[in-house]
């Protein structure tokens, strides 16, 4: 793995980097990077015309195969975007789900006419997406889920509930992993549905998270209805389907998240200056091996990378996200501790600093998309080839 650009990409990298400097400006260059994971709420209006910019010169969706929107761009142009993207302080993306999930797995699913419908919209970033996924009791366990669809006439029916959807109240349009085989169990009989999210049968509650925002909600169907040819795959293949896209959130589209820690680690480094705090000899070992850990991280990620063309999420994909929950975990602890006692002060109105914010968005992030007990389960049956968890019976 070359980790040197070559003449052409380091054209393309100009061209972002020029790109970048004339139009994150304004507005844009006041959110200061903002809205990122944990903080979607932040400026949402300004980022939707910051999506709209990006779309209108060609930079979103840069690794889609052109015939579908795209730039086919390769994984190498792609990371040099993310890096170059965070490196701007450019604002966090509003159609990261649509773009980075929903997206691709049309690309590798869909029929010709789900791709026309809806791959220009995600592209333009005129409509946005939220996953239906996790369940009040099913969340790790995604086999577990209990929402159904029934077939009516040309209309599928979906009732249940889902939980932790991500921006479910800014969103146009959910996809539904839900059982159409009311006989079926586990990850059997399973459909992929495509769901309006504006329509009386859903009701959509914010959670309120520690952070003061509610970037999570819950969803709730009742006798919502989509149209028959909505389901991305054969009817009854929805596990294969919703793993692909869980594939993909393991991949390219986990870059950027990841960049952005440099960003955080940079800062509480200057923090640490400030405040004198570096001068501790534990202090400066603990973000000594952050970075040294943050270092192995970005390898690890491009290495994975290397050859990817696809929905391929391999069982040792566990390790990177069970490793970087844990790191970013770590670094909120850190921050606290080297803010001491003004870490546990918020000024009027609940107004959290970066630091803060980090400290308690970070503990969600070995639950979701996996907890760290789920990622150990994977790596220790799968990846090492040791006994399976014993199942407790039912």
């Amino acid at each position: 793995m070359d980790l040197h650009d070559d003449p052409a990409d380091a054209a393309f990298r100009a061209e972002v980097r020029s790109w970048m400097a004339e139009h994150v400006v304004g507005e844009y260059a006041a959110l200061r990077g903002r809205g990122g994971s944990g903080d979607e709420t932040f400026g949402f209006e300004t980022r939707l015309r910051w999506e709209h910019e990006l779309a209108a010169d060609g930079w979103t969706c840069l690794g889609w195969p052109k015939p579908f929107g795209g730039r086919g761009a390769s994984v190498a142009e792609q990371v040099i975007f993310a890096e170059e993207y965070v490196a701007a302080c450019a604002p966090g993306r509003v159609s990261v789900v649509g773009e980075g999930l929903l997206g691709p797995t049309l690309i590798h699913f869909g029929t010709p006419e789900q791709q026309q419908r809806f791959l220009e919209p995600i592209r333009a970033g005129t409509e946005l997406w939220c996953q239906g996924y996790s369940e009040p009791g099913a969340g790790s366990d995604l086999a577990g889920i209990s929402t159904r669809a029934e077939l009516d006439g040309d209309a599928w029916v979906v009732t249940g509930q889902k939980v932790w959807t991500s921006l479910a109240h800014q969103a146009d349009w959910c996809f539904v992993l839900c059982r159409t085989d009311p006989s079926s169990v586990r990850h059997h009989g399973l459909s992929y549905l495509l769901v309006p999210m504006d329509q009386p049968g859903i009701e959509v509650r914010p959670i309120v998270q520690l952070t003061g925002t509610s970037e999570f909600n819950e969803v709730f169907f009742d006798g919502a209805r989509t149209e028959r040819d909505l389901v991305v795959g054969a009817v009854g293949d929805g596990w294969r389907v919703g793993l692909a896209t869980l594939a993909f959130e393991r991949g390219v589209a986990m870059l950027g998240h990841q960049l952005s820690f440099r960003r955080e680690l940079d800062a509480l480094v200057a923090e640490a200056r400030a405040k004198g705090r570096a001068d501790d000899p534990v202090v400066r070992q603990q973000l000594a091996a952050a970075w040294a850990e943050l270092s192995i991280m970005r390898y690890n990620v491009l290495r994975s990378l290397s050859g990817v063309d696809g929905p391929v999420a391999p069982p040792e994909a566990s390790i990177t996200k069970l490793y970087w929950g844990s790191w970013h975990r770590r670094l909120g602890e850190l921050a606290v501790d080297v803010l001491g006692p003004a870490a546990a002060v918020v000024d009027a109105g609940y107004e959290l600093d970066d630091f803060q914010r980090t400290f308690l968005f970070s503990r969600a992030e070995t639950i979701y998309g996996g907890s760290n007990e789920i990622q150990r389960n994977i790596i220790g049956e799968r990846v090492l080839g040791l006994p399976a968890e014993p199942k407790v019976a039912s």
